[in-house]
């Protein structure tokens, strides 16, 4: 099992920029793919973007170019994973979550929102 911890939300004005950062604990050579979500009201969870071992990435559409995961070495059984947002959009606005899925878990870190403003 890991545990995540979800930090660097806040509030920026359209154009402006955030890192969000999740402190991954635990088993974290048994994870398999890290990824960012987001959930704005009244819509679905989708995903935002995504790192795997072999550090293969994907993105949404909606985000391709502005948004970048990455994630440092790990040491003593801790990593960090990153989503660097840039250019923010009012439509980013939403609460973003942190996410590690391995061959028996599938964990979540809590949600932290990030608000766009125009």
């Amino acid at each position: 099992q890991v545990q995540l911890v979800v930090s660097g939300g806040g509030l920026v004005q359209a154009g402006e920029s955030l890192r969000l950062s999740c402190a991954i604990s635990g088993s974290i050579n048994s994870i398999n793919t890290e990824g960012w979500y987001r959930q704005a009201p009244e819509k679905r969870r989708e995903l935002v973007a995504s790192i795997t071992s072999g550090s293969s990435t994907l993105y949404a559409d909606s985000v391709k170019g502005r948004f970048t995961i990455s994630r440092d070495n790990a040491r003593n059984a801790r990593k960090t994973v990153y989503l660097q947002m840039n250019s923010l959009k009012p439509e980013d606005t939403a609460v973003y979550y942190c996410d590690t899925d391995g061959p028996t878990f599938d964990s979540w870190g809590q949600g932290i929102q990030v608000t766009v403003s125009s």
